[in-house]
């Protein structure tokens, strides 16, 4: 869409404007991603299991916002470049554990890096502290969201 020339009615709506932004975003975080041979996917697994730990697939599914029915494709494809470590939990047999490797910290470490280049890319018009107040704003205004009716 071409932005500047939309109606100023939409051009005066914030969740117009988020929109588009994350429209923007998500097309050149996916660019910098390929360029990595990797998916957003990939970058969300990794960077939970470097946050939170060691986890199960349901909590997995539940942190990274990948759907349920698709986060075995995604850790079976981990598991098999050996970024992760999947194994049964010592707790409950019937549960399998992730487990993030040293090759896939290495590997988040290479996604973080092109990821960053791409906040730079989409905010290049922003000092760095336009930046931190546009992240904190979007923070307050999903927080506002996830608690309307």
């Amino acid at each position: 869409m071409d932005v500047e020339n939309a109606p100023s009615r939409l051009r005066a709506l914030p969740t117009w404007l988020v929109a588009q932004a994350a429209i923007r975003g998500q097309r050149i975080v996916a660019e910098v991603l390929t360029e990595q041979d990797s998916h957003r996917s990939e970058y969300a697994l990794l960077a939970g299991l470097d946050e939170f730990g060691p986890q199960s697939q349901t909590e997995l599914s539940e942190r990274s916002g990948l759907d349920r029915s698709d986060i075995v494709r995604w850790v079976d494809d981990l598991v098999a470049r050996k970024l992760a470590r999947r194994s049964q939990d010592p707790q409950d047999r019937r549960r399998n554990v992730i487990t993030l490797t040293a090759l896939g910290r290495r590997r988040l470490g290479t996604l973080d890096r092109a990821v960053s280049t791409a906040q730079q890319r989409l905010t290049r018009g922003l000092s760095g502290v336009e930046r931190q107040q546009l992240v904190a704003l979007l923070g307050r205004l999903i927080e506002g969201t996830d608690h309307a009716g």
